[in-house]
């Protein structure tokens, strides 16, 4: 599901929609992933980056910013999403762990002086977002955290 371009935005909050292009083989794609509208200090941003999208079937998702030859993004991201088997569960159900890695930059039309507030606020916008990712994952898979 965590390859799936449809699916994603689904359960990831702040995220509208993805366009995926498939890549010259199975393991890898670009995506350009676009987010919905965010305020930050009364200034609205609507980032939309591409990513180029790395898979190893079953154990791991690399994404680094790679936006098409010629074009600008002011937004992108890198990082992973590393899977492994886990102990199972006292049911004796299997159980995955999902480690994920993200960091986002994002160019604003702010001062310097304004980086510290910014800061904060995107920290605190994006550990809600991961938070209710990891919500919507479990209800989705009909799993529970351990």
């Amino acid at each position: 599901m965590l390859t799936d371009p449809v699916l994603l935005p689904k359960l990831t909050p702040l995220l509208s929609r993805i366009d995926a292009e498939p890549g010259p083989d199975r393991a890898s794609a670009r995506w350009r992933w676009h987010m919905v509208q965010l305020a930050v200090l009364g200034v609205g941003i609507k980032p939309v980056f591409t990513e180029r999208m790395s898979f190893t079937e079953g154990k791991r998702i690399e994404f680094t910013h790679e936006p098409p030859p010629g074009v600008t993004e002011w937004s992108g991201a890198e990082g992973y999403y590393a899977l492994r088997d886990a102990e199972p569960g006292t049911d004796g159900a299997p159980a995955t762990h999902l480690e994920i890695s993200l960091t986002l930059h994002v160019d604003m039309p702010l001062s310097r002086l304004a980086a510290p507030v910014v800061t904060r606020t995107m920290r605190a916008t994006m550990d809600v977002t991961g938070d209710r990712f990891g919500a919507n994952l479990l209800k989705y898979l009909h799993a529970r955290e351990r």
